[in-house]
Parts: structure tokens; C-alpha cells; sequence
């Protein structure tokens, strides 16, 4: 049984899939050149039973084939983050247990030496397109499908497993609630290590048969051009693009905002997700280009689960209704209903929802309570709409639309030889939702600098994950028990 997103690429064959940096290509393009793709990874076998494989590949045509070859041959896709230092491209090969490695030239030298170190088949993006007709496997809905790595409470990323059931649910539930056809286009400047990247856009996009276009990194102007062309549809972002998006105008001519401005006018809807939105960034962005922006909600581990409507009047500061096919509850924390008007923590229930983070059942077994996946997202219902309220746990920080591990970063600070203890936070910031901020306890006669320890960290970190300001303290604000109380730390940073 073919895969229904393969099924109805099959009937838009003629019809432009992909548009980026190497080329236009159609839906029948991408069919043939994934079925090659997977042939190659199949070689003499015949399934690969959910092996593992790990891709980097820069955001484009062969990023789409090279994932969709995978799941065509029976794999489960591990994609990596282009930015990501080797210790963290390190942390997800070796977590999944990914046994075949894919990579675009541009990283071979890094991916080579992890591929040799841990035993798996290395495969460059250029070498893959093989002429056997390989007879490929017929793949179950329940399958796994995809691992993405998200960060937790528990420090390092953990591997979130969705089969391409959740994935044809969560897609099927935002083209229904934000209307896709196959006239759609839309431009793709997001990560696609990131749910909001490949779900919201590219599946969505490739479900229905619509013109994905795809730019290898974000850059304000490159977009604007974009959008003055005038032949996009949709355009989804995070609040950290919108900012830079505002800035970019700013700057423009008087004529030229007046036309970026006027181009926007074709674009039937524009989303903004990841983080919230902050009221300025909202107002500011409806008076250049006249759109409400749509904001919704959703995790790595559920998709979306809610949203402003498509038609009907959109409040600003809250994230909308359930989407279709998707149930949503807030409780207390003796998990009990709380009415509305009351805060409580989020709980989501859905075929979207997914079912296992990666080898990590005791960490899969205290998200779920009773059937109901626990978002750790405090929020209160107000006239039938959500507002978010911000995390249970304040060692999530969600920054530029990343969700990330407060103590992830503190157990890499500590291991540079001047930092004898810290406490990372996250602080409000209008460009990046939240910003990282580290306290720093440090060796006697220690003179780190914010630069020199950015630069340090960049090599051990992803970029959004690398503290944005630090400050040097005698000793850590602590409770009774002398746990830090992160609380009293962002309040450091809001005194300086």
C-alpha cells in the first residue's frame, strides 16, 4: 500500500511541487527522484523496518525527496539542523540509533568522521540516485514515520516519535481549519528540523497539491522580494521573522513600503506561531500590510491543537479554539476540570497526538494522564478562546520560536574551566519572545567575557541556544532547600 501523500502526488504529477535554489520541480519529479532515493537505501533488501536515518541537507528539493525516499523504503526520517554544532548532530545520531547517515556535500567532512566513529552507512546526497528499478515496500499508516529531538525538562533533547498516521492527522486537521487547495504557494523560510517547518508547510503544502517555495535561510529582503513578486498565497512564520520583517520596511524607501506593502494584498492568510506573539509586533505588522496575523498553538508532540479561525474575528494575545479532530482540556494539578475563567495546564487528546518519545518510557509515561498527552503549558479559557499563560516549568525557555532546555545549557556553561556554577533563565524580549540569560558564579580571578564565552559555547551549542547576556554574581538567590529559584535570577537581569 502506498502512502497516502505518495497516492496523491501521483495525481498532481504535472503539476510544480518545489521551487528552490536547484530548480522547479513537479510532483512527478519528486515521485521518481524519491523512488530512486529509496531504491538506493533498499539495495538488496527489500524493507528497512524502521532503521533509522539521519539526513543534513540544507532546506530545498533534495531535503523533500531525500525524506520522502526514506519513508518510501521503510525508514523512519531523523532529520538534522543545519546549525547544529557536532556535539548536538552527535547527541541525535546516537540517540536514535540511526544507521544510515545522509549528508549534502556542504557537511560531508562533519558527518563523515561521526558516520566512521559509529559504525553507519554514509551516503552523500549527490551519490544517491540509483537506475535500479527497486520494487519498494508497501508501508502501514502505523508506522513510525519521523523522530524529531525537542528539548525537555531533562536536559538533553529527546527524540519525539510520530508514525504517518499522526502526520496525516495533523495535516489533514490545519488543511481542513486554514482551507489549502492545490492554488496555493508558499514561501518556506523555516527550519526543517522543526515540526512548524515540516508539518504546518511542506506536508501541508505537498498534501494538497500546492507550490512549496523554498528558500535556503531566512533573509528579510530576500523575502520582501518574494512577496512583491506577488504570487504567494500563504506565508507562516515565528514572531523573531515578523520582527525582522517589520525592520527590513523600516528601512525601505517610501516607495518601496508602499509596494511591499500593496504586495502583501494577494497573500489570502499569514500565520505566526513557535512563540507568542507580542501585541506590538501584531498591531505593527496589520498597519503595514492590513493582516491580522493568525496566531495558533501546538508541540512537537501534538501538532497543532489550536487556532484562530480562518474567517470570523481573530483576538489578539489568544491562540483561538480546537482545531478539527483535536480535544482540549484544562485541568489542576490533581488533574481535575477547571472552569472557565481558571488557569490550568493544558491537555490534549487526538490522532495527532504522539506515542513515544525514543526509547524513553518512563519519560513518555509522565506526559500522559489518562489518554490526555500533558502540554506543561498553562492556559485559561475566555469566551470559548485560549490564552496562553506561559510553561509550568521555567527551565523551558521559548526563544525565536525554539523550545529550549534551561538545563541543557547550564550542564554545558559548567564544563568551561572559568565557571564554577550558573543558572540560565529566559526574560521576556520582544524580538525573541524570550531571551537567554545566564548567571554566572566564576573562578577566582576569571575575566570571561560575554564574547569569548559565545564564542566558546557556539562550538558546543546550537547559535539559539548560546546566553545573549550574562552576569557574574558572588553566589545564586536559593531556597530553603538550596535549590536555585530561577524566578529571583530573572529578576537579576531585569534590575540591569
Amino acid at each position: 500500500m502506498a502512502l497516502p501523500l505518495i497516492s496523491r502526488a501521483k495525481e498532481n504529477r504535472e503539476r510544480t511541487a518545489i521551487r528552490a535554489a536547484e530548480g522547479e520541480f513537479t510532483y512527478g519529479d519528486l515521485l521518481r527522484i524519491s523512488a530512486q532515493i529509496a531504491a538506493c537505501l533498499l539495495g538488496d533488501g527489500g524493507d528497512l523496518q524502521e532503521q533509522r536515518v539521519a539526513f543534513l541537507v540544507p532546506s530545498g528539493f533534495h531535503y523533500v525527496a531525500i525524506q520522502w525516499g526514506i519513508w518510501r523504503a521503510g525508514g523512519i526520517a531523523v532529520p538534522l539542523c543545519t546549525s547544529h554544532p557536532k556535539p548536538e548532530l552527535n547527541h541525535v545520531i546516537s540517540d536514535s540509533g540511526a544507521s544510515i547517515i545522509i549528508a549534502h556535500r556542504h557537511f560531508e567532512d562533519l558527518l563523515r568522521s561521526l558516520a566512521q566513529e559509529r559504525g553507519c552507512r554514509f551516503l552523500l546526497t549527490n551519490e544517491m540516485l540509483s537506475d535500479n528499478a527497486t520494487p519498494l515496500p508497501d508501508i502501514n499508516l502505523e508506522r513510525r514515520a519521523l523522530i524529531i529531538y525537542t528539548s525537555g525538562t531533562t536536559g538533553k533533547p529527546k527524540g519525539v516519535v510520530t508514525t504517518h498516521q499522526n502526520i496525516q492527522a495533523q495535516v489533514t486537521s490545519l488543511v481542513t481549519a486554514w482551507e489549502w487547495t492545490s492554488a496555493d504557494r508558499i514561501l518556506h523560510v523555516l527550519p526543517l528540523h522543526h515540526i512548524h517547518g515540516i508539518i504546518n508547510i511542506l506536508t501541508c503544502a505537498l498534501w494538497v497539491g500546492a507550490e512549496c517555495h523554498m528558500l535556503p535561510k531566512f533573509a528579510a529582503e530576500e523575502v520582501w522580494n518574494r512577496i512583491l513578486a506577488g504570487n504567494l498565497t500563504l506565508f507562516m512564520a515565528v514572531p523573531t521573522i515578523y520582527v525582522k520583517l517589520i525592520a527590513a520596511w523600516e528601512k525601505a524607501s517610501p516607495q518601496r513600503q508602499k509596494d511591499l506593502s500593496q504586495a502583501c494584498s494577494s497573500i489570502r492568510l499569514m500565520v505566526s506561531g513557535s512563540a507568542a506573539l507580542p501585541l506590538k509586533v501584531l498591531n505593527k505588522w496589520q498597519d503595514i500590510t492590513g493582516h491580522f496575523l493568525l496566531e495558533r498553538y501546538g508541540m512537537t508532540e501534538i501538532g497543532m491543537a489550536l487556532s484562530n479561525p480562518l474567517h470570523g474575528q481573530r483576538l489578539a494575545g489568544y491562540v483561538g479554539q480546537p482545531l478539527p479532530g483535536v480535544e482540549v482540556r484544562l485541568v489542576d494539578e490533581q488533574g481535575n476540570l477547571v472552569p472557565e475563567g481558571s488557569q490550568g495546564q493544558i491537555q490534549v487528546k487526538g490522532p495527532g497526538v504522539f506515542g513515544e518519545y525514543w526509547q524513553k518510557p518512563e519519560a513518555t509515561a509522565k506526559v500522559f494522564f489518562d489518554g490526555w498527552f500533558c502540554t506543561g503549558d498553562q492556559a485559561v479559557m475566555e469566551n470559548g478562546n485560549y490564552r496562553i499563560l506561559g510553561r509550568l516549568s521555567v527551565d523551558i525557555i521559548k526563544t525565536g520560536g525554539y523550545k529550549v532546555s534551561a538545563l541543557e545549557i547550564e550542564e554545558i556553561l559548567r564544563t568551561h574551566p572559568d565557571i564554577k556554577d550558573c543558572a540560565v533563565v529566559g526574560v521576556a524580549d520582544e524580538e525573541w519572545g524570550q531571551q537567554i540569560c545566564g548567571a554566572l558564579i566564576l573562578q577566582a580571578g576569571s575575566s570571561l567575557t560575554l564574547k569569548t564565552l559565545r564564542s566558546w559555547a557556539k562550538e558546543r551549542l546550537a547559535v539559539y541556544k548560546v546566553p545573549r547576556k550574562i552576569l557574574m554574581v558572588e553566589d545564586l538567590p536559593r531556597n530553603a532547600m538550596g535549590k536555585v529559584t530561577k524566578p529571583k535570577v530573572a529578576e537579576l537581569f531585569s534590575q540591569t
